[in-house]
């Protein structure tokens, strides 16, 4: 039997490192076999090309470069780790995925929506996950730092993502309230 394919998406510091840990570990004490994964990274390739994103030496080569680079990691990080773990039956968390790019390459980097949808068809073809659940908080306390506009454009993204997506997406989680072990299920 095929796994399951749970995403946490939301901006900086909403809980979603945080979410992907406490289900995880639920998941786990019911005896289910689970893959803790992020992106960028989560494979040994992809984790070389996070590095040179999160180094920031890719910034200067524009959005396009980066996004171009994002999908890299992706497609190593589909076929090594997420594609064998479902395959196995194994139930794969994964902090952040193509909802971040749309987000942040597309909505705030002005990249051309069918740009982003053909390397979301060349990397992950027809994975999608099975569940998505949206870290969000208060403007004051995650999305510091943020401009009015950056916080507009995330919150329109979401709600884009959200009506065009025909997966199921979770209730949208609070990033400030406090968690516990009973959050995760």
């Amino acid at each position: 039997m095929r796994g399951r394919f749970i995403t946490f998406e939301g901006g900086e510091g909403t809980g979603k490192s945080t979410h992907s840990i406490l289900l995880s570990d639920r998941l786990e004490a019911l005896g289910i076999d689970v893959v803790l994964t992020r992106e960028p990274g989560g494979s040994p390739g992809a984790e070389v090309i996070r590095h040179v994103l999160l180094s920031g030496v890719a910034k200067p080569l524009g959005v396009k470069a980066e996004a171009l680079l994002f999908a890299a990691a992706r497609d190593d990080h589909v076929r090594t780790t997420i594609e064998p773990a479902l395959a196995r039956g194994a139930w794969v968390i994964c902090d952040r995925f193509i909802d971040s790019t749309r987000v942040y390459q597309g909505t705030l980097g002005k990249l051309d929506p069918n740009l982003i949808r053909a390397l979301e068809r060349v990397t992950v073809g027809e994975l999608r996950p099975d569940l998505t659940s949206f870290s969000m908080c208060r403007q004051r306390s995650g999305l510091r730092g943020l401009t009015g506009d950056g916080v507009r454009a995330l919150r329109t993204a979401s709600r884009r993502s959200r009506a065009a997506s025909t997966r199921p997406y979770a209730t949208p989680t609070g990033g400030s309230q406090p968690m516990s072990p009973a959050a995760a299920c």
